[in-house]
Formats: C-alpha cells, structure tokens, sequence
C-alpha cells in the first residue's frame, strides 16, 4: 500500500520498488545533530528482517514471534518477559523514550538481495531507526553493509559466520549469537572424550560465509585434537537432495561424516545420511559417527529420531535453569503454546538490548547507541554474563555442547545439554587469523 510523506519537495507518493541505490530516507531534518529517521511523533519504528521463506524459514517464523513479543513487553503490554531479570533497569515497559514502539518486517527470503530490498522499504518508507533478524550469515553481512551505510543500527539476528564480526565487521552493526570459532572451540574437546584422537573426518558445506568458517572452524579444532581431514566438500545453500554427496562417504575412508548445515538444509543431509546406514557402519573399526556443530531445537525436531545421540553446539536450550530463560519461556510459552528456540532467545535479547541502550544513552541517535553498547556487560538475558566486546560488536557469553536426546519426553524435548563451556573457554584475541580483516570503522548517523 503506498503512503504519503512529507519531504523537502512537498508531498510524494511511495510504494513503488526501491532503486538500485539507496535512496535518502524522507524523514531528515536540517539540523546537525540530525540522524536517519530521527523520530518526530508518538512512535518509532523498528525494522525486523526474516526468513519466512526459503531453507531458514522455520527460524525465521520463531524469530518474528520472539521480535513482535518484545515489542509488547516494551510497550507495557503482557508479562514483561525479561524485563524483570535484565541487569540494567533501564527499561520499565512504557514505550522507548516516552515513544510507543511499533514495528514493519520483510521477508529475507533466506537471500541477501531480497533482504536488502525488504530493509530500504523499511527505512525508506516506513521510517525504521533500527533492522534486526535475518537466519543466514550471508544475509546478515548484507543487512550490516546496508545499515553501516544508510546510518542505522543492525541488531544482527541469528548469524553464526566468523565473518560477521571479523572482516566484515561494522561500527553501526551488533551479534548476540556465538559464532564458528565459538563452537567448535567447545565442541572439540567434548567429541575427544566422546569418540577418541584418531579419527578421520569427511566435511560436507553451505557454500557461502557461515558454511566455510565453520568448516574452517571444525576442521582447526578437530585437528588440534589428533583428527584428520579426509575431504571437504561444498553443497550449494538451495539443495534438498544431499544423496548424491553422501555416497561418496562411503568408500572415503572417514569415521567420522560433519554436516556443515543448518536449518531445512541439516534436517534434509541428516536424514539421508541416516538412510544410507552411516550411523550403522563399522568404519577403521570404530563405529561410524556423525557431527552437526550448530543444532538448534527447531532443527532437532525435524530431524526426528535421527537426530538422536548427535553432538553439536547451540547458543541457548529452552531448558536452562537461569531466571531470564525461566522467563521467556514462560513468556513465550503463554504467548504461543510451544517453547522458543535459540533464534527466538538471540532475536528477543537483541531488541531488548538495542532498547536499553537507547534508554540509557537518553538518545535514538545511533551514534550515542553504539557508545552505550561497545564494552556494556549484562545479566539476565539467559546466557549468563555477558559483555559486547567494544573491539569487534562481538558477545562473548558460556556456550552449549548439546547431543539429540535419547528419549525425548514430548515433541519439544529434542535436545540435551552435555556441558556449559564457560566463556574463558571461547573467547579470542581481536586479532586471531580466523577473523583477520575488516575495520570496524566509524559509527554512521546518516546525516
């Protein structure tokens, strides 16, 4: 539906397709101090970028729920959720800055460019301050360029490339989620004690940015252990039939196969790997394993049965005893009859941490957001202590080494949590080589 804005030219009719360029957002005033957007009624806008369509779409649906319940606990309305766990009391659920908070989202359409397009009409037309969401890295590495150039805030979403806080790293962009590195550095050292030193390891991969740093990940921290690499092999991000890569494990010589994928995308590969009888094969005489380094619960119950006894990573469990994980699952649960994923829990945190910044900074200005989230430590989100590392927009928080349940008690109860590794455990110099690259560079208000 197209609007009528006021602009410097008078009055202009939008809805039509943005243009290959940025267009300026029409919301701008002549003062210096001016930033893109700068809220002038009774609400301000934030902007939420999806997956409803595409192999991260069942994400992407958790993720909107979690964004559109945050809104509500913000404006006063329901339980409140974490707000009442949250370290910083910034916050008391009467809008932002005596603002009610409204929102618009898109769907990314598990696609950079179609994420791009869905974020300038936010900003262009509907006036958003801040973009948050997306399921894949290589969507959130697009949306962080976009915002980093039209002057906005980028809450990334659920992004678990090294990339999107190393070399493609932005002042004006922030990750709650863990990332590759993260993962397997708690991972490896569990799969030593669960399947031994020698082991031989077959690599199948998303090819795009999450994909290769993760197997680059894996295969670093497999490595370090005694394991070997047997092949790594790229598998395009819209395939469905993995059967084709997966009969070659066979006669490869590995013990060991790792599905380097997520979402719709992992329970498909699982699944055929399991048909083909590798969980079943006596391989160097040790029995046949299989790893998926990032699961989530989502995935897990697609997954079904096989999923059973396999060992991957998550960023959050549903599960965990904290108060803020308490909270939100009971939030959420009323909200929508069913437990909330890690990309609910990520995208949920992000809007609430975006929030609090601005509340405590007393200012939508992106530039005073970033001042007051670069180095800021929390509680009470469900992960723990956490802190922003100022060097990189980076969370460094305890991450989860989980392996699909045996029994599960109920359709929801797919995962179980085999260690907490503390934070000490994962954290990395800035300068570490897997995330070499990239400048952070200067906050941009747009303006």
């Amino acid at each position: 539906m197209s609007k009528l804005v006021l602009t410097r030219r008078g009055l202009l009719r939008t809805g039509a397709v943005a243009g290959a360029g940025l267009a300026l957002p029409t919301v701008f005033t002549s003062r210096a101090s001016a930033f893109t957007n700068e809220p002038k009624g009774g609400a301000v806008t934030l902007g939420f970028t999806v997956p409803l369509t595409g192999p991260y779409a069942d994400e992407g649906n958790d993720e909107l729920k979690a964004f559109q319940l945050a809104v509500k606990h913000l404006n006063g309305e329901g339980d409140g959720g974490m707000l009442s766990t949250f370290s910083s009391k910034a916050l008391n659920g009467a809008g932002l800055l005596g603002k009610k908070v409204a929102f618009v989202s898109g769907d990314t359409q598990t696609k950079p460019d179609a994420a791009r397009a869905a974020a300038k009409s936010m900003i262009e037309k509907d006036g958003a301050i801040m973009i948050s969401g997306c399921s894949s890295s290589a969507v959130a590495i697009a949306l962080q360029a976009l915002c980093q150039e039209a002057g906005l805030i980028n809450m990334v979403g659920l992004s678990h490339s090294n990339d999107t806080t190393g070399k493609d790293k932005k002042r004006n962009g922030f990750r709650h989620f863990f990332n590759a590195y993260m993962s397997a550095a708690a991972l490896a050292p569990v799969l030593k004690d669960m399947y031994g030193a020698d082991r031989s390891a077959y690599h199948l991969t998303a090819d795009y940015s999450w994909g290769w740093t993760q197997q680059a990940s894996m295969q670093a921290a497999t490595e370090a252990i005694g394991w070997k690499t047997v092949a790594n092999v790229l598998t395009p991000l819209a395939s469905t039939d993995f059967s084709s890569y997966i009969a070659p494990v066979l006669n490869s010589g590995a013990d060991v196969l790792i599905l380097n994928h997520y979402g719709a995308n992992m329970v498909n590969s699982l699944t055929q790997a399991v048909q083909f009888g590798l969980k079943d094969k006596m391989v160097n005489g040790k029995q046949f394993q299989i790893v998926v380094p990032l699961i989530s619960e989502l995935m897990a119950k697609g997954a079904g049965p096989n999923i059973r006894d396999i060992p991957g990573s998550s960023n959050w469990n549903w599960k965990l005893e904290d108060a803020g994980t308490k909270a939100f699952v009971q939030s959420y649960g009323k909200e929508y009859g069913a437990p909330p994923s890690q990309a609910a829990q990520t995208c949920y945190a992000q809007v609430m941490l975006y929030a609090d910044a601005v509340a405590r900074a007393k200012s939508f200005n992106p530039c005073a957001v970033v001042e007051a989230l670069e180095g800021y430590k929390f509680d009470g989100l469900g992960n723990g202590p956490t802190e922003y590392r100022a060097e990189d927009h980076q969370c460094f928080k305890d991450c989860l080494v989980v392996k699909g349940k045996e029994k599960p008690d109920n359709e929801f109860d797919t995962l179980e949590i085999v260690q907490v590794t503390p934070t000490e455990k994962v954290t990395y110099a800035p300068d570490n080589k897997m995330f070499a690259g990239g400048d952070l560079g200067q906050c941009n208000p747009g303006a």
